[in-house]
């Protein structure tokens, strides 16, 4: 019997080996396919469970520093070393099969997909909020589809904060190194293997950077990092926090975003059939795709360019007010863009200005990446059937002659990956009763539904308290501090036996901070809502967790406000805030709570996806009627806050104060009664009932391939002019 030897890694630190019969797990960690699959998921948890929460569930951390008795003690179990093998027979057979052509969409001529951030897992920090989410599910849609794709992003040293939670409620940040991380990154080389370097003149100086590589099942994800030693410190620190610095940081980051980003795809030698734009940040790639037609054909116009460009180019706005969108001064603009570049694009400089610009005649008005965006694409798309509508009467100006009706501005609504964010317990229950490829089904609604209902009732809620008493021992832990400070808050404190039940009714309240979101709503009426929540016969909990943006200080007050409530001794109990809202506490929050609540100024609310992910797992949404809700709420799959009429005539005060009462009003006279209203087995069948209409109707609608296939048919396959 040839002997157990250990094979070193290719790309950890010097010194870090692995068993041979384990060998794979350096291949299964390098590709992030294992954090959709919950068999992936469970390979490195099995190893060293506390060791993985410990790294973050980072599979590189893991097998770095893991125990070697640990490490080897695996090894010799052969039902351990069989599910590792199993598992990476099934990843090489997915990445091994061909990728499909839809249309002018070939391996040859793939989609390029360019934003800002990537939350592809919480391991790969690069990534705030939603918008980043949805970038991520993206792309494990597209690997899933073998839709041929290839995204941009930058790779920032220090990602996005930490929040930490002072012990008076105060936010503050601080920021960890990506390169202490162990990612599952690698270098992007020639054939030569020399590193391929791009470059872009900011400030009237060429600042040069290197691509890295991320591997998201067959889809592959370049970031850009201006990190090397050709350029001076200043322009290190371009990629050096996601959404840092001021308005120039912003622009120069944009800037190698979208330049940056087609010079490394035309170096790369790929040839995108279209650019998707999601959001603009990424805005400026037109001009550069602009730039590089008139260099090929010096008789052409710049017009011309313009035609050529629109019919390359797909713009996704994810924001329904004008002030959400980037805009920058004519001075920075001047600064950050020399002569030469606008030379070679055949402008003048208030021509070059008029690009950024609603008006083209207002020269006080300032650069915008949105109208730049919507004059450059041919198709334009707002992420839900509302935020359609408001995106064209937004940006009506922009298109001369056209009545609001008539803008060219449709609607692709979001979507959630549904591997990534239903929780294994569904998914191995699925499995029992529609297969292993459960998930097929979604392409059939019909089908979906009628799989679903032959779930018993039993086996769906017995699920759901899994997960729930998940989510109350995990609260427990994140809350718990010996040490509290002057007086407790409601996100930490120093004795936890008791604290939170799995009985009780549990909200969900997870967003990110900002006034638009109205965290303190639920607050109007502050005794109304304890009264409501502290009712002796039918209690009621409520989780919060979210972040404030560093430089909104009004955002932190809110935050503080919220947490401390005059330590008042019924919200001490009933409330809770979890600090650091990521990926994963997103993931036990989405699928442990009984109701996911939303309460958005409407129609600000552009689309929303948490509460997708929520009904998924049959948490019933109690949400006001804006974004994705108004399409997917049918009357018996949740619960809705207020009227679809817009409000008229009426302040914001008026409005928060009708909304507010509508909402503890269908707390108080249908949410509660009905969540605690069960039958001789303790089983809420009403209840219930709702939970399995949320699973079929929301899943299928709302899944991230519907969304995909959308894209490709509305979008990508799909031009006018």
């Amino acid at each position: 019997m040839k002997p157990l030897t250990e094979k070193r890694f290719l790309d950890l630190s010097e010194g870090v080996f692995l068993p041979e019969n384990l060998a794979c797990l350096d291949a299964i960690s390098s590709n992030f396919y294992w954090s959709w699959h919950r068999e992936g998921a469970e390979l490195f948890r099995d190893l060293d469970p506390f060791l993985w929460e410990s790294v973050e569930h980072n599979p590189r951390q893991l097998l770095k520093k893991i125990d070697r008795f640990l490490l080897w003690q695996k090894a010799s179990d052969p039902e351990y070393v069989e599910r590792v093998r199993r598992f990476f027979e099934e990843q090489e057979k997915y990445l091994a099969e061909p990728l499909r052509s839809f249309g002018r969409i070939t391996p040859q001529n793939p989609v390029a997909y360019f934003c800002a951030e990537y939350g592809v897992h919480k391991s790969l920090p690069f990534y705030s909020g939603g918008l980043g989410i949805l970038a991520g599910d993206h792309l494990k849609s597209a690997s899933d589809m073998s839709l041929p794709l290839v995204a941009v992003g930058l790779l920032y040293r220090f990602g996005y904060f930490r929040q930490k939670i002072t012990h008076d409620g105060w936010q503050e940040e601080r920021y960890a190194d990506v390169f202490g991380l162990d990612l599952p990154i690698s270098r992007v080389t020639n054939e030569k293997k020399e590193r391929i370097i791009v470059s872009v003149r900011i400030r009237q100086r060429e600042v040069f950077a290197q691509a890295w590589l991320v591997r998201v099942g067959k889809v592959r994800l370049y970031l850009l990092d201006t990190n090397i030693p050709q350029n001076n410190e200043i322009d290190r620190y371009i990629t050096g926090h996601l959404y840092g610095g001021n308005g120039e940081t912003r622009i120069v980051q944009e800037k190698l975003l979208g330049i940056g980003g087609v010079r490394l795809l035309k170096a790369l030698g790929i040839e995108p059939a279209v650019y998707h734009l999601n959001e603009g940040h990424s805005a400026f790639l037109t001009l550069e795709l602009a730039r590089q037609f008139l260099q090929e054909n010096s008789d052409k116009t710049f017009d011309d360019a313009v035609q050529y460009v629109r019919q390359k180019c797909v713009f996704t706005t994810h924001t329904p007010v004008a002030a959400g969108n980037d805009v920058f001064p004519p001075e920075l603009i001047d600064a950050c863009f020399d002569k030469q570049f606008i030379d070679s694009l055949k402008l003048d400089r208030e021509s070059f200005l008029a690009l950024g610009r609603v008006n083209p005649e207002d020269k006080n008005e300032w650069f915008g990446m949105t109208p730049l965006a919507l004059k450059m694409c041919a198709v334009s798309n707002g992420v839900s059937k509302k935020h359609g509508e408001v995106s064209r009467r937004l940006w009506v100006r922009v298109f001369k002659n056209e009545k609001v009706e008539d803008v060219p501005i449709t609607y692709i609504t979001n979507g959630v990956h549904p591997l990534t964010w239903i929780a294994p317990q569904f998914q191995a229950l699925y499995e029992q009763y529609m297969g292993k490829n459960w998930y097929k089904l979604l392409d059939e609604p019909e089908r979906w539904k009628e799989a679903v209902s032959s779930i018993p009732d039993e086996e769906i809620w017995k699920t759901h308290l899994l997960l729930k008493n998940l989510l109350i021992y995990y609260i427990r832990r994140k809350v718990f501090s010996s040490d509290t400070g002057k007086f407790e808050t409601i996100h930490e404190h120093s004795d936890i036996k008791d604290f939170f039940c799995s009985e009780y009714l549990t909200i969900g309240f997870a967003r990110r901070v900002v006034g638009y979101k109205r965290w303190t709503l639920i607050l109007k009426d502050f005794e109304r809502f304890l009264r409501i929540i502290d009712n002796p016969i039918r209690p009621v909990q409520i989780i919060f967790a979210g972040k404030a943006h560093p430089q909104d200080r009004e955002a932190k007050i809110m935050l503080q406000n919220l947490i401390s409530q005059n330590q008042n001794r019924i919200w001490l109990k009933r409330a809770v805030f979890i600090e650091d809202y990521d990926q994963d506490i997103a993931r036990y929050l989405v699928q442990g709570t009984d109701v996911w609540l939303n309460v958005p100024r409407r129609p600000l609310e552009a689309s929303g996806t948490s509460g997708q992910k929520a009904a998924m797992n049959g948490v019933l949404n109690l949400s006001i009627l804006d974004g994705w809700w108004i399409e997917g709420f049918n009357g018996e799959n949740g619960f809705s806050i207020g009227t679809l009429d817009d409000p008229q005539g009426l302040s914001d005060e008026e409005i928060d104060h009708q909304e507010s009462n509508s909402l503890y009003e269908i707390l108080e006279n249908r949410v509660v009664p009905l969540f605690y209203e069960t039958n001789e087995h303790g089983i809420p069948k009403t209840w219930v009932a709702k939970m399995k209409n949320a699973i079929q109707t929301v899943t299928p609608q709302f899944s991230s391939y519907r969304m995909l296939k959308d894209y490709i048919e509305k979008a990508y396959t799909r031009f006018t002019d």
